[in-house]
């Protein structure tokens, strides 16, 4: 923080606006020590773009021996400096121009300047080395005594242009030890060392200034934390070992690493590994046992440190828990190698969430974000999110669907969803939520959309919009941390054919079993499928067009004008029953089902003017429309709001009875359905 930001800036973080919905980190655990941030965090490989730069690279002036550029301006000098033996061996020093005459402390302040170290400069002097000096460590690490004895001399012509930034030997300092996790009121406390110091003598010293007086010190260790750019490491120190010399071989390495180093005294845990990896992809509907089996048959599991802990039956999904980070390792990297049953495996890293640790008042949000819907527009989403809230409550439902999230957050005892991808995605988490509700604690939570398909009803009714169009993601979860609940009827679509399907011989084969679907904007037969298919098939054949809405609708607009002329008398291949009474159909090509008042990207189809034959439709009423349209025009007319359908019925128990194959859709997912029955009728309790 800026020095004056820094002033008013609370010692403690509250999390800012959105800490009711951020997943407080306090309460997730993650044994990660194998596993990248990439896999901790479970981000795709295949979405990680950024280029990988070296971990010193900060924007000053550096180089290697390839790209130097030198001052042109005769009255100066250009210096190469290094900052320890690490940067010699890897040939990246920092350039500093100084005058042609300079006092030896004028360069060791721009060497140290250089090097953002803003420690007193009479602690440090250069060494100069030449390109043999660079074979021998001795020669590097020498101390010219000449040099020395000469402090006040200036730099002349003849000097060599590359210098080692040394610190000079010290008898005694300074160093700040910090408590770790230890619960004290202070950030950390300064301890003289000299050269009899060591590791344990420091810990002796430290846990009264920590109120630990009392304390065995051989329950508690030094670890020193160097923190790169890129990674974190950690260090425990040998009890005898010298302070000042592990200080001084520091330095030796690097003083910029020394800036970056800190040492922290750290209570002895008993440490138990668990790493939960969450697997799916497994034939559904088997028994912990054979589970374990094909775990077995297939990535020869070790059962002595591998257990399942949780089985998705209906899923076909295990979670496993595994004791040694070896071994979870080599099972991460050989699921994504298996098959079983031509179905590839999946794996996910998943934390553990202390649910007793989240604060009273808190709802966390689970967000769910489709990378592929909205032109990628998803994978922005993805980064903000990470970035806004806590990675931990981010899944990406390409990589394993949204089961792990569900099952990360099992235990939460209130949370709510953010899905973000068109209406099929919300489909699918609204699916999977009612599969795994009986296993959640929190077992109704509310769930909000962040629209990026290409039809995107269900959003435009609950007022989420047409579809996302760049708005700031913070603004974002500021509206969803303050939108109303309202709740929604689902419903359960079954699907009886009656005959065996085509191409069967001799009539043996049995029909098709039934399928059981939910839905929750609307179902379709008829014209309305047909076009839905055919743009299906269109995206299927070139995925990567299908991109951008607007070429979208155009595909769907191209795909109806073909079928203007066809004529179809839906109303004679099908019958209707409607809270078991018959309805008789007029004449249309389309018949459709709706529960929420928005069909075909934001069309009114049941319209808006009373009748006194019918309820007001609600989301929440339930009860369906069943709406006819005459063909494409009709729908034509509806899209641009100048007719609505035609209004057939409204109940809460349909029956349908198809006398040939007729294409079908629920909420825009298309298929032939054959001859048979088709039931619909309310779905569990209200989402």
């Amino acid at each position: 923080a800026h020095a004056a930001c820094y002033i008013i800036v609370t010692p403690e973080c509250t999390f800012g606006r959105l800490r009711n919905m951020i997943l407080p980190p306090s309460c997730v655990q993650l044994f990660s020590r194998n596993f990248s941030k990439l896999h901790c965090f479970r981000i795709s490989e295949n979405l990680q773009t950024e280029s990988d730069e070296d971990d010193d690279v900060d924007g000053s002036t550096q180089g290697s021996a390839k790209d130097v550029q030198i001052s042109t301006d005769s009255s100066k000098q250009t210096l190469k400096i290094f900052d320890g033996n690490d940067a010699v061996k890897r040939n990246q020093f920092r350039l500093i121009s100084i005058p042609r005459i300079a006092k030896n402390e004028e360069v060791v302040e721009a060497a140290l300047r250089a090097y953002y170290i803003n420690d007193d400069q009479q602690e440090y002097d250069l060494q100069t080395f030449t390109q043999q000096a660079l074979l021998s460590d001795d020669v590097i690490n020498r101390n010219d005594a000449a040099e020395d004895s000469n402090l006040g001399s200036v730099f002349r012509e003849s000097v060599p242009e590359a210098w080692i930034i040394r610190a000079k030997p010290k008898d005694e300092e300074v160093i700040r030890i910090y408590p770790a996790w230890l619960k004290v009121g202070m950030a950390y406390v300064s301890l003289r060392v000299n050269k009899d110091s060591t590791t344990q003598t420091v810990i002796k010293e430290v846990l009264p200034l920590l109120g630990r007086q009392t304390e065995c010190i051989q329950n508690f260790k030094l670890v020193e934390v160097l923190m790169g750019s890129k990674q974190v490491q950690r260090m425990v120190l040998d009890n005898q070992e010298l302070i000042l010399n592990r200080l001084k071989d520091i330095r030796k390495t690097s003083l910029r690493q020394m800036n970056q180093t800190r040492f922290y005294v750290v209570e002895n845990s008993k440490s138990i590994v668990r790493v939960n990896l969450f697997v799916g992809g497994l034939p559904p509907q088997l028994s912990p046992e054979e589970y374990t089996n094909i775990l077995k048959d297939e990535l020869a599991i070790k059962t002595n440190v591998v257990s399942v802990s949780h089985v998705y039956q209906a899923q076909g999904a295990v979670v496993l828990e595994i004791s040694c980070f070896s071994e979870a390792e080599r099972i991460y990297m050989l699921v994504k190698d298996t098959t079983v049953n031509d179905k590839p495996l999946n794996a996910v890293v998943i934390p553990e969430v202390t649910a007793s640790k989240i604060p009273r008042n808190s709802c966390p949000l689970l967000v769910f974000v489709n990378p592929k819907s909205g032109g990628l527009k998803g994978r922005d989403l993805l980064y903000s999110f990470r970035k806004l809230l806590n990675p931990h409550q981010v899944f990406e439902l390409t990589n394993g669907g949204p089961l792990p999230g569900f099952h990360t957050f099992s235990k939460v005892p209130s949370f709510r969803v953010l899905v973000c991808g068109g209406d099929g995605t919300v489909g699918w988490v609204l699916g999977a939520l009612e599969e795994i509700r009986h296993k959640l604690v929190c077992s109704e939570p509310s769930v909000a959309i962040l629209p990026l398909g290409t039809g995107n009803d269900l959003g435009r009714v609950l007022r989420w919009g047409a579809g996302y169009s760049g708005e700031d993601p913070y603004s974002i979860l500021v509206s969803v941390d303050e939108a109303d609940d309202v709740l929604m009827d689902r419903w359960t679509i079954l699907l009886d054919a009656e005959e065996p399907a085509e191409g069967a011989e001799n009539g043996i084969v049995e029909p098709e079993p039934p399928k059981i679907v939910q839905m929750n904007n609307y179902c379709g037969l008829g014209i309305d499928a047909e076009l839905s298919l055919d743009f299906h098939h269109a995206r299927e054949e070139e995925p990567g067009k299908f991109n951008s809405r607007f070429h979208n609708k155009g595909v769907y607009v191209k795909v109806g004008l073909q079928k203007i002329s066809h004529t179809r008398n839906l109303h004679k291949d099908i019958k209707l029953q409607v809270d078991q009474h018959e309805v008789e159909l007029p004449s249309i090509e389309g018949l459709i089902f709706i529960n929420i008042p928005s069909w075909g990207s934001g069309a009114d189809l049941w319209g808006s003017e009373s009748d006194n034959r019918f309820e007001k439709p609600r989301i929440d009423d339930g009860l369906l429309e069943v709406v006819g349209v005459t063909g494409v025009v009709h729908m034509g007319q509806v899209q641009g709001g100048f007719r609505s359908g035609i209004r057939i019925a409204q109940g809460s128990y349909f029956r349908v009875t198809l006398l040939k194959p007729i294409p079908v859709q629920v909420d825009g997912e298309p298929w032939i359905q054959a001859p048979g029955q088709i039931i619909i009728s309310a779905a569990g309790p209200k989402v």
